[in-house]
């Protein structure tokens, strides 16, 4: 059997030329897009504006969802995680986690990941698959609808984080055509200001990044100064070091508009990198490389089974904090959300795996 083409991966011209090839006239593609994208409608019978022979058809040829639901958890403090499943049986997992000024939905570009950051639950799986542009947009379709309702407006203020599970930069092609769906105007409208992707510092694809037309904020996940530290936590640092890093950062810092900044996520991990002599080689670190627009989000280990690693305590990380900014350096501290359900940074996924893993 032949597999549908997943239409919440399909530009306005991509729809143009398919409903062509049905014999239908071309503003069709647009009342597809705005029903998939703007009305995030779930299934081609509630497409009410078009005529049910033609709905027929395009359920029979095509998909609107992918991804099967498997789980779904909701925290003590609002946040809520969704488990998903491909249709190879690969897990993805998408976070949605609300507050006063503003929701944030952080997002997977891949299931699994390859680089295996040692404090990173979900590098315990590997690598599985890339997930399609379709993939992509539809766990941030299904998010909206669980919390605001299939048909209503997305609020102005949604951001969007691709900092779930794998690296962003080894999906680059597919993550970057998502993000122009959803900045679509007669879509979601989620404009690449409110957009951010985080790498753990694939270096060649920066300048890919940087030449985007419809670039997001770029994070990266730093999480030690020096190389000997960081070739142990995040792996990566073997094949593109610490200087090189640090070079590729300062030449897209090259590239920012008037206003623009971009970020370094440290993941702090009590006795491993968060003392104060710490945070000043960060500091020194920033300065070396005139990384002047930068800023670092501090970021509390996520604790969880097998790893290690703890978070540090509440006044280490204030300290950490204070030593930056005495430095000159603006640091923010991201206050932990989700963890009663796993929904944290670095637990995605692979929890899930492992326990059912107990249980056999």
């Amino acid at each position: 059997m032949e597999e549908k083409l997943h239409l919440l991966g399909c530009e306005k011209e991509e729809l143009e030329k398919l409903v062509g090839e049905l014999g239908e006239p071309r503003f069709r593609a647009q009342q597809i897009f705005r029903g998939l994208h703007q009305r995030r409608l779930d299934a081609f019978s509630d497409f009410t504006d078009m005529p049910k022979a033609f709905r027929a058809l395009l359920a029979e040829r095509f998909a609107t969802r992918k991804l099967a639901l498997k789980s779904r958890y909701v925290s003590s403090d609002g946040t809520r995680r969704y488990l998903f499943e491909t249709d190879r049986g690969n897990p993805v997992e998408t976070v949605y986690i609300p507050t006063e000024s503003r929701d944030t939905i952080c997002f997977s570009s891949q299931s699994g990941c390859a680089l295996k950051c040692d404090f990173c639950l979900t590098a315990k799986l590997g690598f599985l698959q890339n997930l399609s542009v379709g993939e992509i947009v539809e766990q941030i379709v299904f998010v909206l609808n669980d919390v605001y309702g299939i048909g209503n407006e997305t609020p102005y203020g949604t951001n969007l984080v691709a900092m779930g599970a794998g690296e962003p930069f080894h999906n680059l092609d597919n993550l970057a055509k998502a993000v122009a769906l959803m900045s679509h105007e007669d879509g979601l409208f989620i404009v690449p200001g409110r957009i951010t992707v985080s790498t753990a510092g694939v270096v060649p694809k920066f300048e890919e990044f940087a030449r985007l037309e419809k670039r997001p904020n770029l994070a990266i996940s730093l999480s030690a100064a020096n190389d000997p530290l960081r070739d142990v936590l995040m792996p990566i640092n073997t094949k593109w070091n610490l200087d090189q890093l640090m070079r590729a950062a300062f030449d897209f810092q090259k590239t920012l508009k008037r206003g623009e900044r971009f970020t370094f996520e440290y993941v702090l991990l009590q006795g491993v990198n968060d003392s104060e002599e710490d945070a000043s080689q960060l500091a020194q670190l920033l300065r070396k490389y005139r990384l002047r627009r930068a800023k670092i989000n501090l970021i509390p280990h996520n604790s969880a089974e097998p790893l290690a690693y703890q978070a540090p305590e509440a006044e280490s990380v204030l300290r950490f904090k204070k030593t930056l900014e005495n430095a000159g350096v603006s640091a923010y501290l991201r206050r932990p959300r989700g963890n009663d359900i796993f929904a944290a940074c670095g637990q995605l996924a692979a929890r899930e795996i492992a326990l059912a893993a107990e249980t056999e």
